[in-house]
């Protein structure tokens, strides 16, 4: 039974940074592709960022430069550190665990990022 916890949320100023966390227990860990997503307000779940189980990153354009995802396979954890944030980075974040090979596809219940001042 594969599980997913988000950490990290919270409310911050604009041009703050905050660091999620995603802990992932029941899996093995490194063979999976790990995504960042989010879902503002009123609007459709998007993409963030995504990570390889070789490092291989992607960041969507409105987060380049200013985001990070990144993981510790060690820990079985899944980071994302948010910098220069923006009123409209506030959403909920999603974790993703995705092992496209064998059909699975894991989601955590989310953290709320609230950047307002």
């Amino acid at each position: 039974q594969v599980q997913l916890v988000e950490s990290g949320g919270g409310l911050v100023q604009p041009g703050g940074s905050l660091r999620l966390s995603c802990a992932v227990s029941g899996s093995i860990f490194r063979l999976y592709v790990m995504g960042w997503y989010r879902q503002a307000p009123g609007k459709q779940r998007t993409l963030v960022a995504l990570i390889g189980s070789d490092g291989t990153t992607y960041y969507v354009d409105s987060v380049k430069g200013r985001f990070t995802i990144s993981r510790d396979n060690a820990k079985n954890t899944a980071y994302l550190q948010m910098n220069s944030l923006k009123p409209e980075d506030t959403a909920v974040y999603y974790c993703n665990a995705k092992r496209a090979s064998v059909g699975s596809d894991y989601w955590g219940k989310g953290t709320l990022v609230t950047v307002s001042s």
